[in-house]
């Protein structure tokens, strides 16, 4: 059972929303489903589906010469909502880590950095 999640519907005055996978507008897709903090279109469900299913689809690899400036730079504010979504959810899961008392050595160590490290990021 998922908690958190639901369809957002197209409105005509709706603010735009991305997927935070594959970047793409949801007037670019069928469906967007929208979670605590994320975005998900049917695409990016469909590939879901098919890895649960045992079929891992290669690492895809951004093309950037397929792209002009102005679609990279109309781009760039969706990638940067995306990164900082991820690292608040990131901040948040050591967050709830520290309030157990885990370590800064064991965070450290979970995220392949060194203790020091893990501190002067989350303190």
């Amino acid at each position: 059972m998922v908690l958190g999640w639901r369809l957002v519907a197209a409105k005509p005055k709706a603010k735009r929303l991305f997927c935070s996978f594959c970047g793409k507008g949801s007037d670019a897709v069928k469906a967007l489903i929208a979670g605590p903090t994320v975005f998900i279109c049917d695409e990016c469900v469909a590939v879901c589906n098919n890895v649960l299913g045992g079929e891992l689809p290669p690492a895809p690899e951004p093309r950037w010469d397929n792209y002009s400036e102005e679609q990279m730079l109309e781009m760039l504010p969706r990638a940067s909502v995306i990164a900082d979504h991820a690292n608040e959810f990131l901040a948040s899961h050591v967050d709830a880590l520290r309030k157990r008392d885990v370590t800064w050595a064991d965070i450290g160590k979970a995220l392949g950095v060194s203790r020091q490290a893990a501190w002067e990021r989350f303190s």
